[in-house]
């Protein structure tokens, strides 16, 4: 047993996946495998960063823009990544939708497109289409293991000229690593087209066994458009309540816009102190950890794939990377809404319908598998159940 096998309730600590699952699916008291945070406490050595900081009652407004701050990031992107971030390429943002909202408004214009791969993480829907932008998708090959088309890319940067291309790397929710030659591809199409680039790597840390990801930001010298990357260390370490995430952002120009609108327009000169010591920690001291949550997500995995291959109707398969599993149920004989009553009302388990990530995810589900593996198991042998109910098989 390790210590990712311990189940500690998030009961009463107004969690959204856990206290209010009843909002997206209807009901009170399911077993949640939704939205997409993890199950497992934070380092130890960070709770007790955390619990000192407590102690001393002390929460003042804080600053950001100090070494021990963008060097935590800088030295993690060097040493987890060989990529070099320069320190005052980092700006502390609130989330990375957040920042994600103000680098649409700053590439493009009203109604500008702003094209990305589909199926996609559904804030994304909702941050372009409130900034007054229109989504194109261009859809992944499922084919090709959830690859790019980069002919239709092509095509259709010629034809509709958009100002931004939107990368979330690794993907979310089809666990794909991009490789660096889809990378370089992605690139020179970027660069013959004039797209600005957007990358979301918030994914980037939690990766299966002998996979690699390589952030946008290792071409630089490659890319001849304005280039962003979009990160947190509340993904890898289960932080997000506290509110701590970065935008790295090379060309001075733009990154001064990108704080002129943080600090001047948006009154957000100040990071959650909390938050900052959290990724400062993780970053400088909490590596081993990481290791081993890699470790024990990839078992998860193993475990998932063991007991739902034989399971008729649903196809599952091991994602380069995230703890989000990618299930397909193309072959289902019922409607996605009859097996989602059953799950919901009769096994009372909550699992993501795939169709909230575009149309491309109608015949799928996104599972978290961010937990203790008694709980994984759980939600699988309920999923297991209800597919059962539903085809009468």
């Amino acid at each position: 047993m390790t210590h990712f096998d311990k189940i500690v309730s998030r009961y009463g600590t107004y969690s959204t996946q856990w206290d209010y699952v009843q909002d997206r699916f209807g009901e009170e008291g399911l077993l949640p495998f939704s939205i997409s945070d993890m199950d497992f406490e934070i380092p130890r050595g960070t709770k007790e960063i955390l619990s000192q900081a407590v102690g001393k009652g002390l929460f003042g407004y804080t600053r950001w823009n100090h070494h021990e701050f963008k060097g935590a990031i800088s030295d993690w992107f060097a040493r987890r990544f060989n990529t070099t971030v320069e320190e005052d390429w980092i700006s502390y943002s609130p989330s990375v939708i957040y920042s994600l909202s103000i680098c649409i408004q700053l590439l493009s214009k009203e109604n500008g497109k702003v094209v990305t791969l589909t199926p996609c993480y559904d804030a994304f829907f909702n941050v372009i289409k409130e900034n007054q932008r229109e989504l194109v998708s261009v859809s992944l090959r499922k084919e090709n293991q959830f690859g790019i088309d980069f002919s239709e890319l092509e095509n259709c940067f010629k034809k509709i000229k958009p100002a931004i291309f939107l990368l979330c790397n690794p993907h979310n929710p089809t666990g794909r690593a991009f490789t660096v030659e889809e990378l370089h591809q992605l690139i020179d199409i970027c660069n013959l087209y004039r797209v600005a680039i957007i990358s979301d790597e918030i994914h980037m840390d939690i990766l299966r066994k002998g996979v690699e990801h390589t952030p946008i930001l290792s071409f630089k010298e490659r890319i001849d458009v304005p280039v962003v990357l979009l990160s947190s260390a509340s993904k890898t370490f289960n932080s997000p309540g506290l509110g701590c995430s970065y935008a790295v952002i090379p060309d001075d120009n733009l990154r001064e816009r990108f704080l002129s609108i943080l600090k001047g327009r948006d009154g957000l000169s100040s990071v959650p102190y909390l938050g900052m010591l959290a990724l400062q920690d993780c970053y400088d001291h909490q590596e081993e950890w990481l290791i081993e949550l890699n470790d024990y997500i990839d078992g998860n995995f193993r475990q998932m794939d063991e007991l739902l291959k034989d399971t008729p109707f649903i196809t599952s398969y091991t994602p380069d990377a995230t703890y989000l599993a990618w299930l397909e149920l193309t072959n289902l004989p019922v409607s996605m809404d009859k097996l989602q009553d059953i799950l919901v009302h009769q096994e009372k388990v909550a699992i993501m319908r795939g169709d909230t990530y575009g149309v491309e995810g109608k015949n799928y589900l996104r599972l978290n598998l961010g937990a203790p593996r008694q709980k994984a198991i759980d939600g699988l042998e309920r999923l297991i159940r209800g597919i059962q109910q539903a085809t009468g098989k």
